[in-house]
């Protein structure tokens, strides 16, 4: 399967590093970070995992989609923010028949790529995997979780029965959900509790259960989130969606989140597609959302400094 992963970021490093192991596999990194394409394509991809150092080279890096051209699997991994933009300049890489699946943080993301390339070409999923960039051509894997991926219509498709067997030969455990957009929302809702507390307060994922006041924070984030979604009569996943935020918290803790990430690089990060979209949503449907509004006024207060 010829596969491009759109943002090689932590993430993107990864799944592409992974999975540029599986055979029959030809695996392609798009990113606009120069420096970081060019090492990897001099010195492969470097990969620290439970104290060992991965090394993958069958695998290449480009800044230019239309060196790669059309894919069967395009998985996009770049900030919520810059979905549209994205797909818009990596076009060439998809055809008729590619398949872009979304393993994004928020909201937004299914609908932006598929008003590009059809709805119909879009499957979703999330990722409970952590990772960190530590320079040009090297990452940090800090977190193992699922990967849960499905179709946008809940049916069981030969091509989502495709990835999730190259999926599992990459060593990647996956499932497959029928209930997609209940996943996003399960995703969102780990994001909403996890991602802009560690941006203000530093810490790492798992120092955030460290805090009994932080801890709280945490729980009324999310709970906010679980009203909003269930005015929606959004299905979720989970019978406690605090109490799987905090195993999350647990299985990556020394995981810094992207947003926290994004906060000490001086980056913009994701607030109004995670966070924020709860704010949103809850103004559609009515239901009060102030611990989110208020976690989103101290990202942006945190993204003007510099």
């Amino acid at each position: 399967m010829k596969i491009a992963i759109i943002g090689a970021g932590a993430m993107g490093c990864l799944y592409g590093g992974k999975l540029s192991a599986v055979s029959d596999s030809e695996v392609f990194l798009l990113d606009v970070w120069k420096e970081h394409v060019n090492a990897i394509n001099k010195e492969g991809l470097y990969m620290e995992e439970d104290g060992a150092l991965l090394h993958y080279n069958q695998l290449t890096a480009t800044t230019d989609a239309a060196e790669v051209g059309i894919v069967d699997l395009a998985i996009i991994f770049v900030k919520s923010t810059l979905t549209e933009q994205a797909v818009e300049i990596n076009k060439a890489v998809f055809g008729e028949n590619t398949v872009a699946l979304t393993l994004q943080n928020g909201l937004g993301n299914i609908d932006t790529i598929g008003s590009k390339i059809g709805m119909e070409n879009v499957i979703a999923g999330t990722t409970a995997h952590g990772a960190t960039m530590l320079g040009p051509g090297r990452m940090r894997h800090a977190g193992v979780g699922k990967t849960i991926i499905g179709e946008l219509s809940g049916t069981n498709s030969e091509r989502i029965k495709e990835i999730t067997a190259i999926f599992s030969a990459a060593g990647l455990k996956v499932e497959i959900s029928e209930n997609v957009m209940g996943l996003v929302w399960d995703k969102l809702l780990v994001n909403v509790g996890i991602n802009a507390l560690t941006g203000i307060t530093k810490l790492t994922n798992g120092e955030l259960l460290k805090h009994p006041e932080i801890e709280e924070v945490l729980e009324q984030a999310v709970k906010e989130g679980i009203a909003v979604a269930n005015a929606k009569g959004i299905l979720l996943g989970f019978a406690d969606p605090v109490a799987h935020t905090k195993d999350v918290c647990k299985a990556t803790a020394s995981n810094k989140s992207s947003m926290l990430q994004d906060v000490l690089n001086h980056k913009p990060t994701e607030i109004d597609m995670i966070n924020g979209a709860v704010v949103r949503e809850g103004n559609r449907v009515g239901v009060p959302t102030p611990v989110n509004r208020l976690l989103c006024n101290l990202i942006h207060y945190f993204e003007k400094e510099k």
